[in-house]
């Protein structure tokens, strides 16, 4: 339950190929640290134009444990579905795949933390796919967290 499906060295390196290689038609997005550095609120360009690509190719629906009214704010600029908190790992899962109409099997569950992106894809039955944090500063509990996931960082049944 705790070991991605895939690992990729970037967020960058998920694309619209890559997931259909996989036959995935769907992804569902965290937030900080994996779509914007944490803390922020401003796409890095790289990430923006990354974006705009993908949900050319296939539905991107934002999920996150961001305070309400911050991820209000950047959901609205971004125009794409999602909600917060989603309550990573137990919640939101669900409702996310729901509202993109697709069975889990065919969504990419995308995020830089086992313990809620991970797991919570896992519990769903989602292609989980581990992506590396883009800052390192962060609450002292996720950074905590972060030591607990180091053996889970690799794809299921391979190294990193």
């Amino acid at each position: 339950m705790l070991f991605p499906r895939a690992v990729l060295p970037s967020l960058l390196h998920l694309t619209p190929e890559w997931l259909r290689a996989r036959g995935l038609k769907g992804v569902v997005l965290d937030l900080d640290n994996t779509l914007l550095p944490y803390g922020e609120e401003a796409l890095p360009p790289a990430h923006e134009a990354w974006l705009l690509g993908l949900r050319e190719a296939v539905p991107v629906y934002l999920l996150s444990n961001a305070l309400p009214e911050r991820f209000a704010r950047i959901q609205k600029r971004l125009g794409l579905p999602g909600h917060a908190p989603a309550l990573k790992p137990w919640l939101g899962f669900r409702k996310a795949l729901k509202a993109l109409g697709l069975p889990a099997r065919e969504v990419a569950v995308v995020g830089d933390q086992v313990f809620t992106d991970v797991l919570g894809g896992n519990l769903v039955g989602a292609y989980t796919v581990l992506v590396p944090p883009l800052r390192e500063r962060e609450f002292f509990y996720t950074r905590f967290i972060r030591m607990l996931e180091t053996p889970f960082r690799r794809p299921r049944g391979g190294s990193a």
